[in-house]
């Protein structure tokens, strides 16, 4: 039978109106089983000032605390080495001993020579106050004594440097003369290097530009000097491993490096085992001030706009949510250093977040993926910051 015209017509409007009131069904239900799930729920951290020690890491090499290059002192042919390579050697410990016999020769015509000119030179005394020489004649004498003794001296001490011998105490590298070699008095060659490796330096750089913020943040007040303890270093290896023992900063650089734009800061450790060996690179880490009320947030409650700002979400004293821009200073650990935008007491969001918007009322309870892995220099404590983020959500 075929449709007529108005019934046709009455098709697509009916199908409409199904469509609307399932629709309408539907909202009502899920508006049902918002109203009957309540308010979202969240995680929180409860954030709580605290004393943190502001640390500076940054690269360096370790650096011999003395080296001594071992030069001769006079001609002639090495006849002996008497170290062994890459041994511990003591100041004034014999290296090499040079052929002595010219030398040996010479002093003892150096001693003839001084010995007779003495002699001369005492009878020239006594006879001119008897007036049997003149005054001139024995000033001669005296004068020709006095050079046969300087050049008595000058063989003595040839002698003495045919052993060359260890200017300092420290450990020898490998000799670049064997046996039977020439060597002579100013060659620019080294015989060997004697390097002092207990204590140790370690040089770092800094950039100038982090050295006047740090400054500033003195003068202001916005950091406080750490005392003592702003003068220790401690030190981390290449490998990751921390040296066990601490060392101290000596001095700074009192000129800005024109190619690089930083400064040389100096460290000195002590080193008993010579764990650390010259030309070693390391990161050491500076105390550079403290600040008594700084403000670590979990790095889960962070996040940043396509812009780069950094914000953060939490839930105000109505259990509503409020979006707070931050200036998120350095990570430490797992945590941000907050300069501002946060405070303490706040109850920052960390679970949750894709659930929730500005304004929207929320259930709080504890945050459950926030370790408490707090850095040791703050002093913080995890287990008392949950406490407190329980009572503040049964206060909510």
């Amino acid at each position: 039978m075929p449709i007529k015209p108005a019934h046709a017509a009455l098709i697509p409007l009916l199908a409409a109106t199904l469509l609307i009131s399932a629709c309408q069904d539907q909202n009502q239900e899920q508006g049902a089983a918002e109203a009957q799930q309540g308010p979202p729920k969240v995680g929180v951290v409860t954030l709580q000032a605290e004393h943190f020690l502001l640390t500076t890491e940054l690269p360096g090499r370790t650096t011999a605390y003395r080296i001594a290059e071992v030069r001769p002192q006079v001609n002639g042919i090495i006849e002996k080495r008497l170290f062994e390579e890459g041994a511990e050697v003591k100041e004034g410990q014999q290296l090499y001993q040079i052929d002595d016999d010219v030398y040996q020769a010479t002093l003892k015509s150096a001693e003839a020579s001084s010995l007779a000119s003495r002699s001369l030179a005492e009878r020239y005394g006594i006879l001119v106050k008897e007036r049997a020489v003149s005054q001139q004649e024995f000033d001669e004498a005296r004068s020709t004594s006095l050079q046969a003794q300087a050049a008595l001296d000058q063989a003595r001490i040839n002698v003495r440097y045919t052993k060359v011998l260890a200017p300092i105490s420290g450990r020898i590298g490998r000799s670049a003369v064997s046996e039977g070699a020439l060597v002579s008095n100013g060659q620019t060659q080294e015989l060997a290097t004697i390097q002092q490796l207990d204590p140790i330096y370690v040089d770092v750089t800094q950039p100038a530009r982090d050295m006047l913020n740090l400054r500033r943040d003195l003068e202001a007040g916005r950091l406080e000097r750490s005392g003592d303890n702003a003068a220790k270093v401690t030190l981390k290896l290449e490998d990751g491993s921390v040296y066990p023992l601490e060392g101290k900063l000596e001095f700074s650089e009192v000129s800005v490096d024109s190619g690089t734009g930083s400064v040389t800061l100096r460290a000195v450790f002590p080193n008993p085992d010579e764990l650390l060996l010259p030309g070693m690179f390391v990161h050491a880490q500076l105390v550079a001030g403290a600040k008594s009320d700084a403000i670590l947030a979990p790095q889960q409650g962070i996040t940043r706009t396509p812009r780069g700002t950094a914000t953060a979400m939490v839930v105000n004293a109505e259990n509503k949510v409020e979006v707070r821009e931050v200036e998120a200073e350095r990570t430490v650990g797992n945590r941000w250093l907050i300069n501002s935008g946060l405070n303490d007491g706040d109850r920052l969001i960390t679970e949750g977040l894709q659930f929730v918007q500005p304004g929207v009322e929320v259930q709080v309870s504890q945050a459950s993926n926030v370790s408490g892995n707090a850095p040791k220099q703050s002093g913080a404590d995890a287990p008392a910051a949950e406490d407190q983020a329980n009572a503040a959500d049964q206060e909510g």
